[in-house]
């Protein structure tokens, strides 16, 4: 399993390492892709100030309100196919 750091630093500024990609932005939302999952970081004003997707790091400033980690794609949709299925 890859390991990851997430540095949430007084609120406005995080940096995430181990970034596949970035899904989508906007100043209230941006949903990254980690390689063993997702990652949800919610707040205003949210802009990305640096990504390096070689080095798998990016680098969020604004006002930091939450950050959620979501689960790997494939394994929700095995969990909402066994749902529907049942």
């Amino acid at each position: 399993m890859d390991s990851h750091v997430v540095n949430i630093d007084n609120r406005e500024r995080v940096t995430v390492t181990e970034v596949t990609d970035v899904e989508s932005f906007n100043e209230e939302l941006i949903l990254l892709t980690l390689k063993n999952g997702g990652l949800i970081i919610r707040g205003d004003g949210l802009h990305i100030q640096k990504l390096d997707l070689e080095e798998g790091r990016v680098l969020i400033f604004g006002s930091i309100a939450s950050a959620v980690y979501t689960e790997r794609k494939d394994k929700q949709e095995k969990g909402f196919l066994k749902k529907i299925l049942k």
